[in-house]
């Protein structure tokens, strides 16, 4: 009498020579597994191809092997593998999928990519025979005392299958850093109830294995861990070198709520790091989530942490406050022509610390030590323009940070912040400020017409100016009152920029109001009072609408699909491409641009105070909001049509972040659409899909747990609750992303277009900074905005983050072809390709057209920055599917 586990039930009662038919309770009706007791029969050879990858081409020591040296080794019997079948199962290990006999690597033929990073197929023999059937996994166990980069296990002519894909794409260390075998399966797509029965237990344990346990907890991470957990950010500061380095924890508390990262055990002790770096860079994340593996990935990593090194973080406020500015704008432009020579202490510590090589490349440093930049785009053409109205308004629309105007619905514009805390924070702009350019409207009217636009950084900035202006830094609260015109371009009418008011919070604030002028010390003042409204939107820019909106948010999701979708899963197979190096890059943000007198303290307005700000605004975050017609909607630039066929209409028509925006938008949410509804024909199957419904709850509790009650939320429970959740997670990782960060060189490399800090209020009347404005107001200019360290180190930092790599994976597209089994799919996914392609012809007629002359404005620089592809380098365009950078 043969006894089955919980779970299984007797279907037929056979003798021992026929074969005995099981049926899991979870499994539907149609699922039947054979336990075989027979002699086995059938055997034949099945031949297979691994492909690996040794080890990341920038270990300097390991590229001096041959590559017969590196992978002969890994033949004989260093790398095992077994087969896995999805068919019968076997009562004498727990009931999980029939285990074939070990097969070894044998003879391999290289195949170098155009980067010299060594890809080799191996051949591979199995033992087949009728127990194993169609294999849906395999183990593989490394007895080498290396690891290596497993890409995919390919099967040829398997009996009744024909063709099995494995994708691995997977770090593989030696067998003895696991506590449990590595499993990878083959292509096919199940949801959890769906799952062959042999193969349940194998994807049960491996989601246990991402989770880690408790001895987890208790210890430091190492990189061949694979265990996604989740943590504060509580490693920003250092507060043993002293108070300037205490930093607050950010997340788990109201005070400072914040989305999530990963886990990294215990937490290390710092370490001094090869070639001396002035941080500790190697921080753990699962090797899998690093940098691809491609030279030009890791070299942009690298060149990451080398920014660093141009000066020490315990040097770098010393130098900041005793640099040197530029004396005029031809100054700058000399950056881009023929080079500066670098200050002989900055120099000394660049060649100390950084390998020439890198210099070369991340510096262009030239024999006689000068430095040079690419010329931006915005300064390409024209290099004035971007001083004009008429570009300053347009970048609003068409710029790097398109995602903060919004609709004046009421004048003057009110505030929302607390009277109790903050008083009266109405603006002090008045009708007569804007009465004279609104062609002949009354204020009345215009609003009414929809003509008034707003940017607005008054609130969100005073809470904060007054411990923000103790530091260098020395800037404003603004608001930007702008004006359609009939042209659709927009006209500004007035800044207003405002302190705190010197008696207390609740008293208020003061400020002035600026108009424009073209004429005199009025029309360097209006110049002036321009740059400050800059310096407010590059640094929300780079820490909200960037930072926090991309990078962090998504941390958490990428934390939970690991942990409770299994790569079987078909919502994982959808995401997990646009997860890409996100966890990588934040875990290296942490040690070089957001800590403590980092990078990003260093370089934006509101310094040591950046990330409590940010989680101050992580408070307004609501993730329905983060859709781009929800988004449009709720900031007035747009209201709901239903005769357009987006539902929505622009009250803008010539705004391309908006326009491009919503064709890019409805093209991932039809194939979206085509995937979930290929694998959930009901609402029934979203709820009572496990891993799913696991999956949002734990991205709701843990992950955004600070938010976790907020009613907001999607309750998961229908198929277009799905649907638009994944299309909002896939459009924050590519097009909103790729729309706010590959344009941070071409509109930002010219820092008096977009300066990010400011060291003096505006001169007032009487004083020697007023008569400096008067007469060298470029001068005067520079002295306020463009210091020339901060000056290099920004440059430097977002000519690395605008950049493309070679190896980048744009919207639509895989790393590996065979990434599914199922031919529909395969199909709507050829389709989102062709919709993208579209999409990219249309954006080019449009910036063609002279009608549109947001397109291009006085700077003659097309909106490219929702540009489907793109060639690797600094383009100004292209979508990829993640937040790589």
């Amino acid at each position: 009498m043969k006894v089955f586990p919980a779970g299984f039930l007797c279907v037929t009662d056979v003798a021992r020579s026929q074969p005995l038919t099981v049926v899991s309770s979870t499994a539907k009706p149609s699922q039947t597994i054979n336990v075989d007791h027979r002699p086995k029969t059938g055997e034949k050879k099945l031949r297979g191809t691994v492909v690996l990858m040794k080890k990341n081409v920038l270990e300097l020591n390991d590229l001096k092997a041959s590559v017969h040296d590196r992978f002969d080794e890994l033949r004989g019997k260093r790398v095992l593998l077994q087969l896995i079948s999805s068919v019968n199962c076997d009562p004498e290990n727990g009931w999980q999928g029939k285990v074939g006999k070990p097969a070894y690597l044998e003879d391999w033929i290289t195949k170098i990519t155009p980067l010299t990073a060594e890809e080799t197929a191996f051949d591979v023999t199995f033992d087949w025979d009728e127990e194993i059937g169609v294999p849906g996994a395999f183990i593989i166990r490394n007895e080498h005392h290396n690891e290596f980069y497993l890409k995919s296990l390919t099967l040829e002519d398997v009996p009744g299958e024909g063709r099995v894909h494995f994708v691995c794409n997977s770090w593989v260390y030696p067998t003895e850093k696991y506590k449990k075998d590595r499993v990878f399966f083959a292509n096919k797509t199940y949801i959890s109830s769906d799952t062959p029965v042999p193969l349940q237990k194998f994807r049960e344990e491996e989601l246990k294995n991402l989770r880690g346990d408790d001895d987890d907890e208790k210890r430091e991470l190492q990189e061949w861990d694979r265990v996604y957990g989740y943590a504060y950010y509580d490693d920003l500061g250092k507060p043993y070198k002293g108070l300037e380095y205490e930093r607050p924890t950010l997340g788990g508390s109201s005070d400072f709520p914040y989305p999530r990262r990963v886990k990294i055990g215990r937490q290390a002790t710092e370490k001094a790091s090869p070639m001396m770096l002035p941080v500790n860079i190697f921080v753990y994340v699962p090797r899998d989530e690093k940098f691809g593996h491609l030279k030009t990935s890791d070299a942009i990593a690298y060149a990451l942490k080398s920014i660093s090194q141009i000066v020490k973080p315990d040097e770098l406020a010393t130098l900041v406050a005793s640099q040197n500015e530029f004396g005029s704008l031809n100054d700058v432009l000399k950056l881009y022509e023929g080079g500066i020579r670098l200050p002989e202490g900055l120099l000394k510590s660049v060649r100390d610390n950084i390998p020439l090589e890198t210099i070369k490349e991340l510096f262009r440093l030239d024999g006689e030590n000068f430095l040079k930049f690419p010329v931006p785009q915005v300064i390409r053409e024209d290099k004035s323009a971007w001083r004009t109205d008429e570009e300053f308004a347009r970048e609003m629309l068409a710029g790097i940070n398109p995602v903060a105007i919004r609709l004046l619905k009421e004048f003057p514009p009110a505030s929302k912040l607390d009277r109790k805390a903050y008083g009266d924070q109405t603006s002090l702009i008045t009708k007569e400020n804007i009465a004279h350019n609104l062609k002949g409207l009354s204020i009345d009217e215009a609003i009414d017409n929809n003509k008034l636009f707003i940017l607005d950084h008054h609130d969100s900035i005073m809470p904060y100016l007054r411990r923000i202006n103790t530091t260098s830094t020395k800037t404003y609260a603004s608001r930007t009152l702008l004006f359609l015109q009939d042209d659709g371009t927009l006209k500004p009418l007035a800044i207003e920029l405002s302190l705190p008011h010197p008696n207390g919070d609740q008293f208020g604030c003061t400020g002035k109001v600026y108009t424009p002028s073209s004429q005199g010390v009025e029309s360097s003042i209006w110049q002036l009072a321009k740059a400050y409204v800059a310096v407010n939107d590059t640094g929300y820019h780079q820490l909200i609408s960037h930072w926090l909106r991309t990078h962090a948010v998504m941390e958490p999701f990428i934390i939970a699909t690991n942990r409770q979708l299994s790569v079987l899963h078909p919502v994982h197979k959808l995401l997990h491409p646009h997860f890409r190096d996100n966890m990588n890059v934040n875990a290296l943000a942490r040690q070089v641009l957001i800590n403590a007198s980092g990078i990003l303290e260093t370089t934006v307005f509101p310094a040591k105070f950046s990330m409590e700000w940010s989680s101050a605004m992580y408070k307004n975050w609501v993730f329905p909001e983060q859709a781009l017609p929800v988004d449009l909607t709720k900031r007035g630039m747009a209201v709901e049509d239903s005769s357009s066929s987006h539902g929505v209409r622009l009250l803008i028509e010539d705004y391309p972040y908006a326009a491009d925006g919503l064709e890019i938008w409805f093209a991932i949410k039809t194939w979206v659409k085509d995937y979930c509804s290929f694998y959930y024909k009901t609402d029934e199957t979203v709820q009572k899909d496990s891993e799913l419904q696991s999956w949002w709850k734990e991205l709701r509790e843990e992950g955004h747990g600070d938010k976790k009650d907020e009613p907001w939320w999607p309750k998961m429970q229908t198929r277009e609750e799905l649907i638009e959740s994944c299309t909002i997670i896939i459009w924050i990782a590519s097009a909103y992303h790729a729309a706010i960060n590959f344009g941070q060189y071409p509109y930002g490399g010219y820092l008096p277009n977009r300066p990010s800090t400011s060291r003096r209020f505006m001169p007032e009347e009487g004083t020697p900074e007023y008569e400096e404005l008067k007469t060298n107001p470029e001068k005067a200019f520079l002295k306020t905005f463009t210091p020339e360290l901060q000056t290099l180190l920004g440059m430097a930092t977002i000519e690395i983050l605008s950049r493309h790599t070679v190896d980048e994976v744009y919207l639509g597209h895989r790393d590996t072809a065979e990434w599914t089994t199922d031919a529909d799919i395969l199909q709507a996914s050829k389709n989102f390709r062709n919709k993208l392609k579209e999409i990219e012809e249309c954006i080019k007629r449009k910036n063609k057209d002279k009608r549109l002359k947001n397109r291009t404005g006085p700077a003659k620089m097309p909106y490219t920055l929702l540009y489907p592809s793109s060639d690797p380098g600094l383009t100004g365009k292209g979508i990829p599917n993640s937040v790589s950078i």
